[in-house]
């Protein structure tokens, strides 16, 4: 009967989690995290011997295990400061004031309404003096033409 291979527990992680294996070795730990690259010699996985962080992955074996690495709070917290997550857990920033643009846009629209107006009354006096210059230069070519009669005889 061939000997049963002793279990050893690995770790590595992945984003916010630590993924823990139980293993016969760290090749088999790879393949069950699923890397080609091997994660040990570049220091991003260990092989952990702590019995609290070994005791379920033990209790199932070649399965991944994935554990949350401390709050929401701490992982914001241990972010760079000027990174984009710990802006999202700074407070937002106030929305800017629109007052002096409101204020101007009242301004523009005031001017125009002032500006239609002028415009409107440019029209009304320019309409009188076309139709009082129209009236004169009717009366001018009837009398001119009236004295164009007499002349001809």
């Amino acid at each position: 009967m061939p000997r049963a291979q002793k279990l050893k527990v690995f770790r590595t992680p992945i984003g916010f989690h630590d993924a823990y294996v139980a293993a016969p070795s760290q090749k088999a730990a790879l393949a069950a995290w699923g890397s080609d690259a091997n994660l040990f010699a570049r220091g991003v996985a260990e092989q952990v011997t702590n019995p609290e962080l070994t005791a379920e992955p033990l209790a199932r074996p070649g399965q991944v295990i994935r554990k949350l690495r401390g709050t929401a709070e701490e992982q914001l917290s241990a972010l760079p400061r000027g990174s984009k997550a710990s802006k999202r857990a700074a407070k937002p920033k106030p929305r800017p004031s629109r007052a002096a643009l409101d204020k101007a846009e009242q301004a523009a629209e005031a001017l125009e309404a002032k500006h239609r107006g002028e415009r409107d009354a440019l029209a009304k006096r320019q309409s009188a003096e076309r139709r009082k210059a129209e009236q004169q230069l009717d009366r001018a070519r009837t009398s001119y033409e009236r004295a164009i009669e007499r002349w001809q005889g």
